[in-house]
């Protein structure tokens, strides 16, 4: 029996909808509505561990137009799952209440764990099978707060969230356009200190597929392609050697904000935060030695859609 479930994930950078007819018992989801704003909710929370008024304003603006599509078809549940940005905040109730206000569902605001659990579900879900993609996964999703790596086959054996997305990375070193060499080192070094963390939990020698998530890793992947607009389909589990992720990343880094503006397939929210990420998904395969990643589209989204259907509450 199908299930018409809307699923939406708050993150540190992004605020994304995915409203989907689910059935269960053939393991299909059939998108009805997806679509992401840039809100950037966690604008400044690692400095002053408070969300900013304008930051607020923006994610309630998207969760009232969410609301309106959530309405119109006629989705039985709504699960609405917030990260990073939202965890680390210290006036997080407003953002809750406003939240509950405006979608009548409360957040969830969850853990690291959970959340690597739920992108772990949504990205390897359909790679059963797929010629050439040996397990475990190595599953990584790379936010704007914080970066989940999630060891598995079937099912998350091991996961670790830790401090380096895209946006805490540019607020804390990347802070001249473009950054200095001594600020990319430094930057560098951060992303490596937590990938140490992570593995001190997850072994990653283990892992014999690396399979990346979220707009950092989809946006590189439409550059190394030369994609001329955002097409999904190519994107969606292509396969990005290191060599291709270097010249990406080192592209990225000497630009400015204007020449970075003006290459089609980056979102305009993205511009100042995608060197940042291009470093932190060059830095995980350098360090764990796996030269390919697999590029998904489908991710912690497509998790928290499953577990609406899923679930027997």
């Amino acid at each position: 029996m199908t299930r018409r479930v809307a699923a939406i994930d708050c993150g540190t950078n992004s605020i994304r909808l995915l409203v989907a007819e689910i059935d269960p018992a053939t393991g299909t989801l059939v998108d009805l509505d997806r679509r992401m704003r840039i809100v950037r909710l966690g604008q400044g929370v690692d400095k002053t561990g408070r969300l900013a008024p304008e930051a607020l304003e923006r994610t309630f603006g998207a969760c009232r137009e969410y609301a309106m599509a959530i309405t119109e078809l006629g989705a039985e549940r709504v699960r609405f799952v917030a990260t990073s940005a939202s965890r680390d905040a210290e006036n997080r109730d407003v953002f809750r209440d406003g939240v509950r206000e405006i979608l009548g569902v409360e957040p969830e605001v969850i853990t690291g764990d959970e959340e690597a659990a739920l992108s772990f579900a949504g990205a390897t879900r359909e790679l059963a099978g797929t010629d050439g993609l040996a397990t475990p996964y190595l599953v990584v999703d790379i936010g704007g707060g914080s970066t989940e790596f999630v060891l598995g086959t079937d099912r998350p054996e091991a996961a670790r969230s830790v401090d380096i997305g895209c946006v805490r990375m540019t607020e804390r070193h990347l802070r001249s356009d473009p950054p200095t060499a001594a600020q990319i080192a430094a930057a560098t070094a951060d992303v490596e200190a937590a990938i140490a963390l992570a593995a001190d939990v997850v072994p990653m020698d283990r892992a014999r597929t690396l399979v990346g998530l979220a707009g950092s890793v989809t946006t590189v992947a439409a550059i190394a392609l030369d994609l001329d607009d955002y097409d999904s389909t190519a994107i969606h589990h292509a396969r990005l050697t290191l060599d291709q992720v270097r010249t990406v990343t080192a592209s990225l880094l000497a630009s400015t904000h204007d020449e970075r503006a003006l290459v089609p397939v980056i979102h305009p929210g993205r511009v100042d935060v995608i060197g940042a990420g291009a470093l932190v998904l060059r830095t995980i395969m350098e360090r764990t030695g796996l030269t390919e990643v697999v590029v998904s589209e489908h991710d912690i989204l497509d998790g928290i859609a499953w577990s609406c259907a899923t679930d027997d509450e």
